[in-house]
């Protein structure tokens, strides 16, 4: 889920080139990027690993936003969407991971994500039961 090619992959439901910069240990910044679909320039989320249990919690604080290859952590577009917190619980349940996704979003961005994350969670399923 959280190896580089297979992060790559299941995040294509978001961005179709969506990649990131960092490593997941707590504490740790995170940039996670990839072109915006209008401009083609570089964009993304700031963010720092706020928690980090592995194969038990994943939590990302998002601190900032990336607007054209610049990290931007004091606008008000950069304000609308943090803090925020993308949170991960992975359970063992019947002899499968159960993963739970709890995440906070900007009201105008709801229903895309609603759309997305269906398409994301089958994609991280397929590379989960490639990799038995």
């Amino acid at each position: 889920m959280l190896d580089n090619e297979p992060y790559r992959e299941w995040t294509r439901a978001f961005n179709s080139d969506s990649y990131y910069e960092g490593n997941w240990a707590k504490g740790s910044k995170m940039l996670f990027l990839g072109p915006d679909p209008k401009t083609g320039q570089l964009g993304g989320m700031v963010s720092r690993i706020a928690e980090n249990k592995p194969y038990e919690y994943l939590s990302i604080e998002h601190i900032g936003i990336m607007q054209n290859g610049v990290e931007d952590t004091e606008s008000e577009a950069a304000k609308k969407w943090t803090p925020a917190f993308e949170n991960y619980t992975l359970t063992f349940k019947d002899g499968a991971t159960e993963v739970l996704v709890d995440i906070d979003i900007a009201d105008e961005m709801t229903e895309e994500f609603r759309n997305m994350w269906p398409d994301a969670l089958k994609r991280l399923k397929t590379i989960a039961e490639r990799k038995v």
